[in-house]
């Protein structure tokens, strides 16, 4: 792997060696041990003692070629934790995998090592970072260039969501990958982006930051892994969580406002609909009975005018039988009928001599109406044999 000492000066990470100390920012930028001299000084008292006579010799040289060649053989030894596996390369080509604990390769150049990290779970935080402040309190802080996304109804919306990935193929992963500090990360934050602003720009806003969250959330992650796996980066999108989806900060009050309005359109259409639904039938029932009375009143109608045109007829053949008794009894049933209502006083033609005095305006206060006579009651043959 090559080592890139430049400054992340997005992380502000400080400046590193090749075997992870601090590097200095003074001039020069070298390698320097803090007791430099007291080093040097070191070296020369352990050379003087191993060859006193100030030459290596034969047996100088050969006891430093064994010391360097035990160190050599010594650097092939490598740890590979729980959670990695190892992974040698000769010459550049893959040759084996190794399990965890300590293994043994051919030191470098001839073969190398390295033990990525396949079940340890990463993250990557796309359209915010989480900083801390005095408190140590974890505050997110919004990214706008990362994080604002145009949605297929022409808004802007703001979302905040965190991928969860792991190595799935460790080869893959190693020669496909640019796996210089910080690399791996902006491939997967690359890919994120892009698939979280296709899946907003198909979808509506308000739908964005209500209902569809889920559904959007499982097309970014087939997204994603679709295209890191036609690039090969032996990488599984674990999961996608979004964290915020709100208007942006600028118009976020008239959104709302707007978001009002409608809300109050769609109650105002849900009332009308009610009211239609209520008043409709109740009309349609009201017109219903209208027909309905019509129609009984038509069969009323109907059945009173046959009966009266049998009775007539019934009447007529009665006539044409006996024409004298019929007509006495149709007047005494019409009399009768026009009398029924009135006060009556009848005066008995035998009592001669008698003349009867009748208070007639207070009679016709106190006696009540009389019900009509029968047709053939004897007071009703009597009441037309006197009137006659």
């Amino acid at each position: 792997m090559p080592w890139n000492n430049q400054n992340d000066s997005g992380n502000n990470r400080p400046r590193k060696g090749p075997w992870g100390q601090d590097q200095p920012s003074g001039a020069g930028g070298g390698m320097r041990p803090s007791d430099f001299e007291g080093l040097l000084k070191r070296v020369k008292e352990g050379y003087a003692k191993l060859f006193p006579g100030g030459g290596m010799g034969k047996r100088g040289w050969t006891v430093a070629g064994m010391a360097v060649l035990v160190i050599w053989l010594l650097s092939g030894f490598y740890i590979v934790n729980a959670s990695e596996q190892g992974v040698v390369l000769r010459f550049g080509k893959f040759i084996r995998h190794t399990d965890s604990g300590i293994n043994y390769h051919l030191p470098w150049p001839i073969e190398t090592a390295y033990t990525p990290d396949v079940l340890g779970q990463r993250q990557v935080d796309i359209g915010y970072r989480v900083s801390s402040d005095k408190g140590n309190e974890a505050q997110p802080e919004d990214v706008p260039d990362e994080s604002l996304m145009l949605t297929g109804d022409e808004n802007i919306v703001d979302v905040n969501f965190t991928v969860y990935w792991q190595i799935k193929d460790a080869n893959a992963y190693l020669f496909n990958v640019d796996l210089r500090i910080g690399e791996a990360d902006d491939t997967v934050k690359a890919v994120a982006e892009s698939a979280m602003r296709e899946a907003v720009g198909q979808e509506r806003m308000d739908l964005i930051m209500t209902s569809h969250r889920q559904q959007i959330q499982q097309k970014v992650q087939k997204l994603m892994q679709e295209a890191l796996d036609s690039y090969r980066a032996g990488i599984v999108v674990a999961d996608v969580k979004m964290r915020k989806a709100d208007p942006p900060l600028d118009v976020r009050e008239a959104y709302i406002d707007v978001q009002k309005a409608l809300a109050d359109q769609d109650r105002k259409r849900n009332e009308a609909e009610a009211y239609a639904n209520t008043i409709i039938p109740q009309a349609r029932g009201e017109a219903a009975q209208i027909v309905q009375d019509a129609e009984a009143y038509r069969q009323r109608a109907i059945a009173e005018a046959s009966g009266e045109a049998k009775r007539f007829l019934s009447v007529y053949q009665e006539y044409k039988r006996a024409p004298e008794v019929t007509k006495r009894r149709m007047y005494y049933e019409t009399m009768s009928q026009v009398l029924a209502p009135m006060n009556k006083i009848i005066v008995d033609d035998a009592a001669k001599g008698v003349v009867p005095y009748f208070q007639l305006p207070a009679l016709g206060k106190t006696l009540p109406a009389q019900p009509a006579p029968k047709s053939n009651t004897p007071s009703a043959s009597n009441q037309g044999g006197n009137l006659q």
